[in-house]
């Protein structure tokens, strides 16, 4: 009778067991199948025909994997009902699929949930505690709400000036959501099609509070939870001060150098009042942080500014937020460790705490991940078209950093290099934070037997 059981019991467990990095990737892919379905209706599209499967397939990816790259203009190409669609997929894909499903237990409030649907929302929100998920879960949601409400409030008051109410309205939910989710998705075309947020570049309550809600967005849940909870900085985690001194680098750091790079180009930063170019360097130092709105023609950037976006956009935002990239802190343990394999030294530290050599060959596969899959996929781009190498990559690196800003290449892109764009979004959203699970959760397999040693040459 035992060894008759015994099977029945091994099935069983295996049904209950779940791999969360199968459960955030089949779920995201759900709804980028879903998406593309309603985008593929004719009622989806402006002129009322449908635009076809590939286009509703790369719109919905672009706007679940929260990046921003499209083929053409939102508000030229989708009716209200295609942009309530990709904004109902921006909200979904930027605070995490999962959290659309926790509003249901919320909504039903059923208090019990399985510890596998507990792991999955925690690795969706990047929450640190499973005992009162919930309860996180609920706070995120509020103060995410609460803080694209208030934008979308300053937004829409701005807008009212150029708009009638209704359109005002609807433009600051609008961008409200798309900016803290980090999307970059702009409905302005009905001002200029496809110049995204240029027409309000010296604009500077447009810019301004989009920033905030950029940068809100991309500190991500347990930064918030970290600062509201301590007030006292000295008192603040390892990871909450690594992320807030990264970040406020980065921001300074790029606008520094943006104004230096493109003060006097006449296609950027040139043609505009000094006021106004701070103000443009500034917004997109914090664009390219995975938001995607254009303030400037990314087209018309220098190649050293180039070269700048193309760097900050690798980096991106930080873990468990809305912005995707390598993330701020896997970049300083990736440069730490660098630097004291360099000097010698075996381990690495920050503010008197070792950071384990795990967390430093996690930041490897992932930098590598993403640089080989961008750098590849810019060569095939170039192989398949009429491209530069260099507008190539920066599309690529914009795709798998979810970021969404486009030298103009994109409109452009035939069938295969649609494709590549489409799994550089999917990886970039879902691909990293997959594997992050992995690192997590998985557990090493056991290996029975090892090699002898080779002698090699490194360097």
């Amino acid at each position: 009778m035992s060894s008759g059981k015994k099977p029945t019991r091994v099935i069983r467990e295996k049904r209950r067991s779940v791999s969360i990095p199968r459960v955030i990737a089949l779920g995201f892919a759900g709804l980028i199948l879903l998406g593309a379905l309603l985008l593929t209706t004719p009622a989806a599209s402006r002129s009322g025909r449908s635009h076809g499967f590939l286009t509703g397939l790369f719109t919905a990816t672009s706007a679940t994997c929260v990046t921003g790259l499209v083929r053409g203009d939102t508000w030229s190409l989708w009716s209200p009902f295609g942009q309530i669609v990709i904004l109902t997929m921006i909200e979904i894909g930027g605070l995490g699929f999962m959290s659309a499903a926790s509003l249901t237990f919320i909504a039903f409030r059923r208090r019990k949930m399985s510890l596998q649907s507990r792991l999955v929302i925690a690795e969706s929100i990047g929450a640190d505690r499973l005992g009162d998920i919930m309860t996180q879960q609920k706070r995120l949601l509020l103060r995410s709400f609460v803080l694209e409400g208030a934008g979308a409030l300053i937004l829409t008051l701005r807008f009212l000036a150029d708009f009638p109410l209704p359109q005002a309205m609807w433009m600051g939910v609008f961008h409200a959501v798309s900016a803290f989710c980090n999307a970059g998705f702009d409905i302005l075309g009905c001002m200029e099609p496809g110049a995204s947020m240029i027409p309000y570049q010296s604009d500077p309550i447009v810019m301004l509070t989009l920033s905030a809600l950029i940068i809100l967005g991309g500190l991500g849940f347990l930064v918030w939870d970290d600062v509201l909870r301590v007030r006292q900085t000295r008192r603040l985690s390892v990871y909450t001060r690594l992320v807030l001194i990264v970040s406020g680098i980065l921001i300074l750091g790029g606008t520094v150098g943006f104004c230096l790079l493109e003060w006097d180009n006449p296609r950027t930063l040139g043609s505009l009042p000094w006021p106004s170019r701070i103000l443009a360097a500034f917004f997109q130092s914090v664009t390219l942080r995975t938001a995607g709105f254009a303030g400037i023609d990314q087209g018309g950037l220098t190649a050293a500014g180039k070269g700048l976006s193309i760097f900050l956009m690798v980096i991106g935002g930080s873990s468990g937020s809305t912005a995707g990239g390598l993330k701020t802190v896997t970049f300083v343990v990736l440069l730490m460790f660098l630097w004291n394999r360099m000097r010698g030294r075996q381990t690495v530290s920050v503010f008197h705490r070792t950071i384990a050599s795990e967390h430093a060959l996690n930041a490897i596969t992932i930098f590598t991940l993403m640089i080989g899959m961008a750098f590849f996929s810019a060569i095939l781009i170039c192989a398949t078209g009429p491209a530069s190498f260099e507008n190539a990559l920066y599309e690529t690196v914009s795709a798998i950093g979810t970021v969404g800003l486009s030298t103009g290449l994109t409109p452009t892109l035939r069938i295969v290099p649609q494709l590549v764009i489409i799994l550089l979004m999917y990886f970039g959203r879902v691909g990293v934070l997959t594997v992050s699970c992995g690192f997590l959760r998985n557990k090493p397999t056991g290996q029975q037997y090892q090699y002898a040693n080779a002698d090699l040459m490194i360097g």
